[in-house]
């Protein structure tokens, strides 16, 4: 096998590997569903929209992801380093879901804090590297895109790297101190950049 067909191998095996993790995470993320049985029948409601958070977040990353990966080429080691790191996150993310819908806070305040932080680093990370991909294709020395669309990917980045900021600046304990509705404006936080993303989703579409 020449050198290329290695390469090509490797990326191809890569691009089995995301599918399958990314599939894998969405299918974890639905099985406290299943376990953990809602005691009013309004929980019904407050499990489904726990697990709709984590399969938007999911989703937002999936299509991000390959709509990068599709025109990136993967034959760079940095670009290699950062998709393993990517996957990597991916991977963790709904053990660190779970953790922050299973401790609850009047109980285990310090392990839902911990789990909170774990979980914002964790999306953060995503969408930074997501992000990184990104300015890999708005750089116009590279040629990877035409350059009608590179604006439209300069601004893809600039959102990418504002998610990522917004879930990293929840880490401060501020964001845990202070209670809005009885739940830390952390989680609360949380929903500026599922917006962010889910309006992401959408301009996407006029890349294709």
């Amino acid at each position: 096998m020449s050198g290329n067909e290695t390469v090509s191998a490797i990326v191809d095996a890569e691009k089995e590997l995301a599918k399958m993790l990314f599939g894998l995470a969405v299918a974890i993320s639905a099985i406290p569903l299943l376990l953990r049985l809602p005691v009013r029948p309004f929980g019904i409601v407050i499990d489904i929209a726990e697990f709709g958070f984590s399969f938007l977040i999911l989703v937002s990353v999936w299509f991000g992801y390959w709509n990068v990966m599709s025109v990136l080429p993967m034959e760079d080691r940095t670009i290699v380093v950062l998709n393993i790191g990517l996957l990597f996150f991916v991977s963790i993310e709904p053990y660190l879901f779970y953790l922050n819908t299973t401790f609850d806070l009047s109980s285990h305040e310090l392990l839902l804090n911990a789990a909170s932080i774990g979980y914002a680093l964790d999306m953060a990370g995503l969408m930074l590297i997501l992000a990184l991909f990104t300015q890999q294709l708005a750089m116009e020395e590279r040629g990877l895109v035409p350059k009608e669309a590179m604006a439209q990917y300069k601004r893809l980045r600039d959102v990418l790297f504002l998610s990522a900021a917004l879930f990293a600046i929840t880490v401060l304990p501020s964001f845990w101190d202070v209670k809005l509705f009885g739940q830390p404006m952390r989680f609360i936080f949380w929903f500026i950049p599922l917006i962010i993303s889910s309006a992401r989703i959408l301009s996407e579409r006029g890349f294709q």
